[in-house]
């Protein structure tokens, strides 16, 4: 990404200062040297005042373009919904403020292309918080894959089936997440953008895929079971299977290359442990996370707004991500790409 600016002192502002930022983001941006929380926002004022309080925050804000015009504020987190993630970052770029949002990156492919024109247009950086790749066991398995101790990768396999909750079950009571006007699908891309983006890390880009989406529970308007067959710009092909309405028994979260040589298996959600099998042994590795688990890729966001390094998590590699996934579920929603 070309950018004509570099900060020295990073004075972030949270739009959205949710659930997400209470532990796995928020605590963060003042862990890292040289970045510095100075801003908070949410609509419900009481709930944005409580969040300042209780973080340290010296200023809130209950309106997005009061915390975006704020002139300390250069820096801007945009942890909302993915409705509003194109609409809060073209805004805090054009006003020049460094953009870091969540994932997954948009709504929609539409949606990622046109933040990363203005990103482009106007010189500010934007970066995306998929931050398994800077996780201590994610970074492992790339290194394995790489170094070639598996031997040369031939697939990998992904399952995540996930038991329905109660709140699925009653319209009242639904998240967002399972709203497509408001997260561009249903968990599917909630939660397997982490999955796609992490291989993509390890095997480049996904070039070939097809998918099939499906609604088999009834309980909502998204996609709840996905099936897709895929392939990297590597050779490495690749399969997928995503249920969200699977009894707990069947609960499954599992990601499997295979090699020439071996086999990694290793889960996405329940992080830490790596196994590894070679000549018929296996060999269990574990690793410790930080306290915040956004912590390390924060930390790379801050070095790149400085320009004393790079960040792997980037508005391409996201919006390379969100068109897969569009890809898989476009003929269940009828998208034209």
């Amino acid at each position: 990404m070309t950018t004509t600016t570099k900060l020295d002192e990073i004075n972030w502002g949270i739009i959205g200062c949710g659930d997400v930022t209470e532990l796995k983001s928020g605590p963060a941006f003042n862990k890292v040297e040289h970045s510095h929380l100075i801003a908070v926002m949410r609509r419900d004022k009481e709930k944005a005042a409580d969040y300042a309080k209780r973080h340290g925050v010296p200023k809130w804000y209950s309106h997005a373009g009061q915390l975006i015009n704020d002139p300390e504020v250069n820096a801007v987190y945009v942890a909302t919904p993915p409705d509003t993630h194109a609409i809060y970052a073209i805004e805090a770029m054009k006003a020049g403020k460094a953009v870091y949002v969540e994932k997954p990156m948009a709504r929609n492919y539409r949606e990622c292309q046109e933040m990363i024109r203005v990103s482009e247009e106007t010189g500010m950086p934007l970066l995306v918080a998929y931050y398994r790749r800077s996780l201590p066991a994610f970074l492992k398995v790339k290194m394995l894959v790489d170094l070639g101790i598996i031997g040369k990768p031939l697939t990998v396999h992904v399952r995540l089936h996930k038991p329905y909750g109660e709140k699925d079950q009653f319209p009242q009571k639904q998240s967002w997440h399972v709203n497509p006007e408001i997260a561009g699908a249903g968990h599917f891309y909630d939660m397997a953008s982490h999955q796609l983006d992490y291989l993509d890390f390890v095997f480049g880009p996904i070039t070939e895929v097809k998918g099939i989406a499906k609604n088999l529970s009834g309980f909502y308007r998204a996609e709840d079971t996905v099936s897709a067959a895929f392939a990297f710009s590597s050779g490495v092909t690749g399969t997928g299977s995503w249920c969200f309405v699977v009894n707990e028994e069947s609960e499954e979260d599992i990601i499997e290359i295979c090699g020439t040589k071996g086999k990694i298996t290793f889960s996405c959600f329940r992080h830490g442990e790596v196994h590894l099998q070679l000549s018929g042994e296996t060999t269990s590795l574990s690793f410790q996370n930080p306290e915040n688990i956004s912590h390390l890729l924060i930390q790379q966001v801050v070095h790149a707004l400085r320009c004393e390094g790079k960040c792997v998590s980037t508005c391409y590699t996201a919006a390379r991500t969100s068109w897969v996934m569009e890809e898989i579920v476009k003929q269940f929603y009828d998208i034209s790409i």
